[in-house]
């Protein structure tokens, strides 16, 4: 006949098993395998608080990685718009580790690319036109217009062009796609109770203990470093662990 209470007991174990273990994966940035591992414990426990807890501070992780994502995306596009194409490609790079949305700021480095590209092929070729205008003979360039009135529009065509990139980036004009006003500060929602890696150690410590699995329990404790606010619990779980293997090592010796 099956002990019902050896089998809460069991339940008890295998739900702290994957507590810790979700624990394990949350500090390690993996924040979607460790609601996985979570989501195991509501099969066991439906109602199980502690891990509806750390799905939903995972949850908000992910959705705070998200939004600086799209912040980051947001920054790399205005930076291209300005010209600076160094600046876009790295915000842009760090938008997608951020988890943005992939398509968008691939298109625009590949643009960045091809202006890249199509740039240096330009300067490339500077030194071959100046040497052909160079060639060129002096009553050729007077049947033009005068030279100072050339560069008289040219410098206020490029200076137009340098004022209208600036508004349009900047949010002053109505059509600017980047509005002028900063991105509202999200609100700050109530922190969900989370343990500490130090706290995760010695929840593992003690449960590989009452499992009878010493020597996994002292490597667990070994994570708890000095001057830790857990190092004086850890220390008094150690010298148990320890007496227990001495105990069961003079339990196990021959007698003389």
């Amino acid at each position: 006949m099956a002990d019902p209470l050896r089998d809460v007991e069991s339940t008890e174990s295998r739900i702290e098993e994957l507590l810790l273990a979700g624990l394990d994966h949350y500090f390690n940035g993996q924040h979607e395998l460790a609601i996985s591992v979570w989501t195991r414990v509501l099969f066991l426990d439906r109602s199980h608080a502690r891990a509806r807890a750390y799905i939903e501070r995972s949850r908000s992780a992910i959705a705070e990685r998200q939004r600086e994502g799209e912040e980051l995306l947001q920054t790399g596009a205005a930076a291209f718009d300005r010209g600076d194409a160094d600046g876009a490609r790295r915000l842009l790079t760090s938008a997608i580790e951020r988890g943005a949305q992939p398509d968008e700021a691939l298109s625009m480095l590949d643009r960045i690319d091809r202006l890249s590209i199509s740039t240096a092929e330009s300067t490339t070729d500077l030194p071959s036109r100046r040497v052909a205008l160079s060639r060129t003979p002096p009553q050729t360039l007077r049947r033009g217009a005068h030279p100072a009135t050339l560069l008289l529009v040219l410098a206020i065509g490029l200076a137009a062009g340098v004022l209208g990139m600036i508004a349009w980036s900047s949010g002053v004009l109505p059509w600017s796609p980047w509005p002028a006003a900063s991105v509202a500060a999200p609100t700050q929602a109530e922190p969900l109770p989370l343990p500490s890696a130090s706290e995760v150690s010695l929840a593992r410590a003690r449960a590989w203990s009452a499992n009878g699995r010493l020597r996994d329990a002292l490597i667990a404790l070994d994570a708890i470093r000095p001057g830790d606010p857990l190092r004086a619990q850890a220390d008094e779980l150690r010298a148990r662990l320890q007496q227990q293997l001495l105990d069961a090592a003079r339990a196990t010796s021959p007698t003389k």
